[in-house]
């Protein structure tokens, strides 16, 4: 790494595996990637279901911790990032999500008359997805289907994954076979990113077809600690690789900051952008005051509900003993069964208010007892299904903040989930939407009891109880270094992801998005990724 680059891309995950692979091979630019996890070639990563064996515990995955929630009577949870080649995409559930037009045409009214002649409207962002996408089913002006990204139908569905959406069906909600085409209402089959059974992540999709491509150097186990600067532009990185001393590395063209909405605010403090305030408590010269790094962190909050079923179904015990080497033979021999699926395979999109209204909900099945890691000592193991409500567009916002200026401090963070209390009624109203899918047939001749909410208080006092107690992350940190317009105070970024203030730096992950999509966010960001380098090589 002494040697010279064009780019450097801090952070191998969704977004910047695609911005490096894309400025390396079609803007023939010599490229740095530094990423701080492990490489993603591992049995249990490429397998859909291997996220269950991973998410309670993995060096691929690190965990930050948030400051206590007052509001949720001092609770403290977790909020898991991959920390592996190709991030999230590579130890997530692999649903495949765009969200909604409407998200992208929102983006582009708050940027419109000071974004510098880019367009950030459905239309302007439709293109990167179709041109990634390469979907197996799907096709039209939605959806491509020779892109590097393999999306596919679930190679498996477990019989009460097809319970739930029949259940759903006779509550009125209609079946809808594809939630990224014309509308997300409705209760269906999700798509993957994977096919035949192996993950398809930033970093296969991506990274991958470029490992002979001298233009791009991957370099792994590397911390970036700073952003080095000569006058107001960007022109290096400092860094440790496998805990080793201090390196530096330049370059001559644009830095891009993609560590993630948790750790890019923090990389840019740490480098004296930010709140001046914030960073003299901490003893870090300002370099340019941004007091919106670290403001709007907006998370997509999760609350589950499960019932126990009358006999063997789901994936309860099918990754333990000789279940695992059926399962595991089967799918040597013919390629199907379990291991095929991310055992998530069915959701929905519903308005718990209004049936015709634009949907506030999205809902995964998950055919097991599924809670996260910090309540799994209240809740009984066993044969079970759990329903998990988000809310989509939620109005909380939490922040990001440095604990010191020591790099290796993880950040303090508080998200806020459920703290607005229009998001905790919408919570509500969702719990006792699917509360009742468990009494519609064919779920409820299969539902042996309720495991959560624990209460049987199915009141709405009861239900807010439940949802203080359980609410999690549903792993879609965002926002917490957004673009916005010309004179707003809070936008770190202009239109073309560039960091307001100084020269050569942007940023393509997460951070950079004013609002959340509805729905999953490892696609946006894969997107995010593709238009920042197109904008780098001036093709935008």
């Amino acid at each position: 790494m002494t040697d010279r680059y064009d780019h450097i891309v801090i952070g191998g995950g969704a977004a910047g595996c695609v911005a490096a692979a894309r400025l390396a091979r079609d803007g023939k630019a010599k490229v740095l990637l530094l990423e701080a996890g492990h490489s993603n070639r591992h049995p249990l990563l490429d397998m859909p279901p291997g996220i269950f064996k991973m998410i309670n515990g993995s060096r691929y995955m690190r965990y930050h911790r948030t400051v206590a929630q007052p509001h949720l009577d001092g609770r403290v949870h977790e909020i898991a990032q991959g920390n592996v080649l190709g991030g999230g995409s590579s130890v997530n559930a692999q649903v495949y999500m765009r969200g909604r037009p409407s998200d992208y045409d929102e983006w582009d009214t708050l940027l419109e008359g000071s974004n510098d002649g880019v367009g950030w409207g459905w239309k302007d962002v439709l293109p990167h997805f179709r041109r990634m996408e390469g979907n197996n089913r799907l096709g039209g002006d939605l959806h491509g289907n020779e892109g590097p990204l393999l999306v596919s139908d679930p190679g498996h569905i477990d019989q009460t994954s097809r319970w739930f959406v029949q259940a759903v069906q006779n509550m009125g909600v209609p079946f809808n076979p594809d939630f990224n085409g014309t509308s997300q209402k409705g209760v269906g089959f999700y798509q993957f990113m994977n096919r035949d059974g192996k993950r398809s992540s930033s970093a296969y999709a991506f990274i991958e077809p470029e490992k002979n491509n001298p233009k791009l150097a991957v370099q792994l186990r590397c911390e970036v600690t700073e952003i080095l600067f000569d006058g107001d532009r960007a022109c290096g990185v400092a860094f440790h690789k496998d805990g080793g001393p201090r390196q530096e590395v330049h370059c001559s063209g644009d830095i891009v900051l993609s560590a993630g909405a948790l750790v890019t605010p923090k990389l840019l403090m740490l480098s004296g952008i930010g709140p001046s305030d914030h960073l003299a408590e901490h003893g870090i010269a300002c370099r340019h005051h941004a007091p919106g790094v670290g403001q709007n962190l907006i998370d997509h909050p999760e609350v589950p509900m499960s019932v126990y079923l009358n006999g063997a179904y789901g994936y309860y015990r099918q990754g333990e003993g000789w279940r695992m080497l059926r399962n595991g033979l089967q799918f040597k021999l013919f390629g199907t069964g379990p291991i095929t699926t991310a055992g998530v395979e069915a959701g929905a999109f519903i308005n718990p208010h209004d049936p015709e209204g634009v949907p506030s909900i999205q809902a995964f099945c998950v055919p097991i007892v599924y809670v996260d890691r910090d309540r799994r000592d209240l809740v009984k193991d066993g044969y079970g299904l759990t329903i998990t409500t988000v809310v989509v567009k939620p109005r909380s916002r939490g922040e990001v903040r440095l604990a010191s200026a020591d790099p290796a401090a993880p950040p303090r963070v508080s998200p806020n989930l459920l703290k607005d209390d229009a998001d905790m009624r919408e919570m509500i109203a969702a719990q006792r939407f699917f509360l009742k899918a468990f009494r519609q047939s064919p779920l409820a001749s299969r539902v042996d009891r309720i495991a959560l909410p624990q209460s049987p208080d199915l009141s709405d006092e009861g239900l807010h109880t439940h949802c203080k107690a359980f609410v999690k992350t549903n792993y879609h940190p965002a926002g917490t270094a957004r673009m916005g317009p010309d004179g707003d105070p809070l936008a770190v970024l202009d239109a073309r992801m560039r960091v307001r203030g100084v020269r050569g730096l942007r940023v393509c992950d997460m951070s950079a998005v004013p609002d959340i999509n509805a729905g999953n966010t490892n696609a946006p960001a894969m997107m995010l990724g593709d238009r920042c380098a197109d904008m780098i090589m001036g093709r935008i």
